[in-house]
């Protein structure tokens, strides 16, 4: 497995990574050049994404936190055969559990997690499909949050940096439970819990290809 890479999000600018070797698009597969060494844009208002190209010194992007976040608190959802750990304050709202298993993972329902709701194979392969770290899962008391991948940034069409195999973060807040070798960093600009995504993406209508304001 190839090193992973080094990821500084600069205080009202972008993200400074080192050694970064894999960077493409999630879905199309392309594939961008870099010598190890990039800028990556963070803002949303980049005319050069991925890459930062100094908007964020004129569009007032700030990298603080909202205080308004959803809390980080991790729960706990004990079933007959797994149990199911969920941390909402992390979630990148990517919807592949809810699309994927509805009957466990429960919009507009309380508890949102049901864990007995389908086999506990099916309930861990679809945790197993969560881009943000948010969820993970533990049977016979043996907890299962990291995966095996090769480092790599994976661009999401209109939507966030995807994290896998790992990478150096530095001077971050972690969320309880995240998982330091799959996550996903805001790339709209407008998240609640900067670095990482919130999902805001999708209220902001985020349009990587939308000329800047």
């Amino acid at each position: 497995m190839s090193e992973k890479p080094t990821i500084v999000p600069s205080e009202n600018g972008p993200y400074l990574v080192t050694n970064c070797r894999a960077l493409k698009g999630m879905m199309d597969g392309k594939e961008y050049p870099t010598d190890g060494t990039v800028a990556l844009c963070r803002c949303g208002g980049s005319k050069n994404k991925p890459f930062c190209d100094g908007t964020h010194k004129r569009n007032g992007f700030s990298s603080d936190k909202d205080p308004g976040r959803v809390p980080d608190k991790r729960d706990e959802y004990v079933g007959a055969g797994i149990t199911v750990h969920d941390n909402r304050g992390i979630c990148a709202h990517s919807a592949r559990c809810t699309d994927s298993l509805s009957a466990v993972f429960r919009l507009k329902e309380e508890p949102f997690v049901a864990p007995d709701g389908d086999r506990a194979e099916q309930v861990a392969a679809t945790i197993q499909g969560c881009p943000s770290g948010a969820l993970s899962y533990s049977i016979d008391g043996v907890e299962h949050r990291d995966r095996e991948s090769d480092p790599m940034i994976l661009i999401v069409p209109n939507g966030p940096y995807v994290i896998r195999g790992g990478a150096d973060l530095q001077g971050v807040e972690w969320g309880d439970g995240a998982s330091h070798e799959h996550f996903t960093l805001c790339r709209c600009g407008q998240s609640q819990n900067k670095p990482f995504c919130s999902g805001a993406h999708w209220h902001h209508h985020f349009d990587e290809h939308a000329p800047p304001r």
